[in-house]
């Protein structure tokens, strides 16, 4: 099924660097499947350098490995970050050679290296050239799959009425919407009311453009209210998956539980992932271990660990994990 057509509103997994990654996808779609899943996102530029300049076998090439899903996962969009159309269309194809869902350019993150290349966040700055963009994965996927955008609401403050009538124009299949500016990054509350205005600019502009809410969305429910609220499309889930691949189901885990999917979570990163250094996953140490009595001590045992076998280990002989059981 396309995943345009999933019936709405949607409740998305949200991509997230060294997050959703195939390791933590793969436990969310086990655990708790969203109705559709977004992976990392992956450079266009670095993806035609390993496979086209150094000629790096696919399946040793660290990019083409974040690119890797299973059929559990679907719909499943991919996400690609450039700021040249060539590399784009190059993405695009390779997304679309893999049997993805969809394909997503990233127009909001701010991290400097990527604006650098005049991406993500900077194309804010520059709609003409994110309309060149979008032009370019349409030809990558040959009109095969839906090619969407993922977006803030402004650079430095909220330009919603200019910025999202030059990406309207070019129709794309769905546009998320993250509803903070730039500037603001994470550090202030999301303003779900931009969201609705770009529904309002949607409407306007008698596209048929799907509209995504994302920003300080902690349940699926939360995410349908918000969508109903402003007349959305869906709503995209990032940090309130952290530590809880059952978000999506309506299991409520024990303690033992989420110890035993940590350490299945730190298997599957180990054979999923063997390109990415294991520190990646202690961020989600806290997620999984916390509000339980010795949560605290077991986090900073597991901040020790260099590998599965010794997360395994900790989890099994903790004092906690005995007192569960």
């Amino acid at each position: 099924m396309e995943w345009t057509r999933v019936p709405r509103p949607l409740s998305v997994l949200a991509p997230m660097a060294d997050v959703t990654d195939a390791a933590f996808r793969g436990i969310i779609a086990k655990y708790g499947k969203p109705d559709v899943t977004w992976t990392e996102f992956v450079s266009a530029d670095g993806l035609y350098h390993t496979r086209e300049i150094q000629k790096c076998e696919d399946d040793m090439n660290p990019l083409m490995l974040d690119l890797r899903y299973t059929e559990m996962e679907r719909p499943i969009v991919a996400q690609i970050f450039s700021g040249r159309a060539d590399m784009i269309e190059y993405a695009a194809r390779v997304v679309r050679e893999q049997g993805f869902d969809g394909v997503d350019i990233n127009m909001g993150c701010p991290d400097r290296s990527v604006e650098k290349q005049g991406a993500g966040a900077a194309l804010m700055k520059d709609p003409s050239r994110a309309r060149v963009l979008i032009r370019a994965a349409k030809r990558g996927v040959a009109e095969s799959i839906p090619v969407s955008v993922k977006t803030r609401v402004g650079y430095n403050y909220v330009e919603l009425d200019t910025w999202l009538p030059e990406l309207l124009a070019e129709s794309p299949a769905a546009i998320t919407i993250h509803a903070r500016t730039r500037k603001e990054m994470s550090l202030v509350p999301a303003r779900w009311e931009h969201v609705a205005r770009a529904v309002e600019l949607r409407d306007r502009h008698n596209t048929h453009t799907l509209i995504l809410g994302n920003g300080d969305v902690s349940t699926p429910a939360e995410g349908r209210a918000l969508a109903l609220e402003t007349g959305a499309d869906g709503a995209m889930i990032g940090r309130g998956v952290f530590g809880n691949p059952w978000l999506w189901s309506d299991h409520v885990p024990s303690v033992e539980e989420k110890l035993a999917v940590l350490a299945e979570h730190c298997r599957r990163f180990e054979e999923k992932c063997p390109h990415k250094s294991f520190a990646v996953m202690k961020k989600h140490f806290k997620a999984y271990v916390n509000g339980f009595p010795g949560a605290s001590e077991l986090r900073a045992a597991l901040m020790q660990c260099t590998d599965a076998t010794m997360v395994q280990s900790t989890v099994s002989t903790t004092e906690t994990l005995r007192d569960v059981r």
